[in-house]
């Protein structure tokens, strides 16, 4: 069956021929406003998978389908040309795994951020896409208003996956991170420094989110409001130089900062 792209999604195709970028394909996350949508990027290699997603977005306020992409290898020609906001990335795909994909995307775009859409909750696939510097999973028959919220959330620098979810992933995988013993001196050395940056409330927000406490509940047990939590979480985020909490928690796992919390 020949896979029909509407005009206005762009297919990146396995040629490497790409379309034109669109006249407001570049601007940064820094600089979009409330009038312009959300881009997204559609990535699976299944043709009605990709349909499915962008019928379902069609309709969404302020989310636009900018383009599409079959494996990681196009998705990352596609990023480099339209610098979309959010991509919806699949893991198990030909040419280049969605892994390897969203590792390549996030290193070389820091600001386009990647959910991974799996079949499987809490899977090895979900896992290595979080270490892979994804801002989220998402599982594939999530509904409509699901995938909606969840791509609103990561273009606002949040992350589409509970921070208890986080955590109970985290500690699934445990064995694959290193422990203080394990971790090399310089990378301690260098999580310890990061550490000192913080204030005394900001490290007391960051234990709360290492030991997977959402927003709401880190203000109750600090008796803070929710907007100073957003606030601390925002200069943790900067001073650690983290794209969002799924990734200060990894981090937090890898400098092997998280044995016997």
């Amino acid at each position: 069956m020949t896979d029909t792209v509407p005009t206005r999604v762009p297919h990146i195709s396995a040629s490497g021929q790409t379309p034109v970028a669109r006249e407001d394909s570049t601007p940064p996350e820094s600089t979009r406003t409330a009038a312009r949508p959300i881009r997204v990027l559609l990535v699976d290699d299944q043709a009605l998978m990709r349909m499915g997603f962008a019928m379902v977005l069609k309709d969404e306020a302020g989310i636009e389908v900018i383009g599409q992409a079959s494996d990681g290898a196009e998705a990352i020609r596609a990023v480099d040309q339209l610098r979309p906001d959010v991509v919806l990335m699949d893991v198990r795909m030909p040419v280049l795994d969605g892994i390897e994909a969203t590792r390549q995307i996030t290193t070389r775009h820091p600001e386009t951020k990647v959910i991974v859409a799996t079949t499987f909750d809490l899977d090895e696939y979900a896992f290595g896409a979080l270490r892979a510097g994804a801002s989220g999973f998402l599982l594939k028959d999530a509904k409509p208003e699901e995938l909606a919220n969840a791509i609103r959330h990561v273009a606002t620098g949040d992350a589409a996956i509970s921070p208890r979810v986080t955590r109970r992933m985290l500690d699934l995988f445990a064995d694959q991170f290193p422990d203080q013993a394990g971790t090399p001196a310089s990378d301690q050395s260098d999580a310890t420094a990061a550490l000192d940056q913080l204030t005394s409330r900001e490290r007391e927000v960051f234990d709360a989110i290492v030991a997977g406490l959402t927003n709401a509940e880190i203000a109750s047990r600090l008796v803070l409001s929710e907007t100073t939590v957003k606030t601390h979480v925002g200069n943790i985020l900067s001073k650690l130089g983290q794209r969002d909490r799924v990734q200060v928690v990894i981090w937090a796992y890898e400098s092997g900062l998280c044995q016997g919390q």
